[in-house]
């Protein structure tokens, strides 16, 4: 299992900074490109310490959480003993071949923000594709690939850096608090959007939400760029897919 050190000293970080108030427009618009929620099974990948898969058990869904991170893997437990909402999480890196139980279980897959903490994309939409039902959706949310960043606001890639060179890296923004700890991976929107389909999960709908206002009226430089990435992909049946990629 890769290192968790990042994100297990983070965990207290992660907990106080994001609450289950989501009211982010990057939060709202990945739960609208989920609905319906209700009744469905839903896996979420890297869901850290549960915040969208509380909001998402919340909304009706049956669902399932599954984190590298041990120490927020417990928080996301407490929460569950505190408050329980039916949900079941997984310690497990979602990048190896086969979280244990859930193959082709799934009406949806969702990932907030997780997919530049995971150092293996291809493994991590494998195992996504792997627990869709056929039809299923794959939902993200990324820091936009293309983002720039601004005074004191890293951008998705170094400031010494290019768009194309792609890599983890460790943020230097004064206002980056997060990715200063824990670093990211940067990806080119192609790498995002070939991986999906090589997975036979074909976008389907994508949107590009503003920041908060509060957000941009601090950081107004930044905010003249698109911040955060939102798509929705559907898992398209073994047929489709081997006649679409090429022989």
């Amino acid at each position: 299992m890769p290192d968790a050190a990042r994100y297990d000293d983070a965990a207290d970080f992660y907990a106080a900074g994001w609450t289950d108030t989501v009211d982010d427009p990057a939060a709202v618009r990945l739960l609208a490109l989920l609905e319906p929620i209700a009744g469905r099974r839903v896996l979420e990948i890297a869901c850290g310490h549960g915040r969208i898969s509380r909001a998402l058990a919340r909304r009706g869904a049956d669902v399932v959480g599954a984190d590298l991170s041990s120490a927020l893997i417990e928080k996301a437990r407490a929460a569950e003993r505190a408050s329980p909402l039916g949900i079941q999480y997984i310690h497990a890196d979602v990048a190896a071949p086969g979280i244990p139980g859930v193959s082709g279980l799934f009406d949806a897959v969702v990932c907030s923000f997780g997919l530049s903490d995971i150092d293996d994309l291809e493994g991590a939409i494998a195992g996504a594709a792997r627990a869709l039902k056929t039809g299923g959706v794959f939902a993200c949310s990324i820091l936009h690939p293309c983002f720039p960043g601004g005074q004191g606001v890293s951008g998705s890639w170094p400031g010494d850096g290019r768009y194309h060179t792609e890599g983890w890296w460790r943020a230097d923004g004064e206002l980056s608090s997060l990715r200063r700890q824990v670093g990211a991976n940067h990806r080119t929107l192609s790498t995002y959007v070939n991986t999906f389909r090589r997975h036979g999960l074909w976008l389907e709908e994508m949107a590009e939400p503003e920041p908060a206002p509060d957000w941009a009226a601090k950081r107004s430089d930044a905010a003249k760029f698109p911040v955060f990435l939102v798509m929705r992909c559907v898992k398209q049946d073994d047929d489709r897919t081997s006649r679409s990629l090429p022989s």
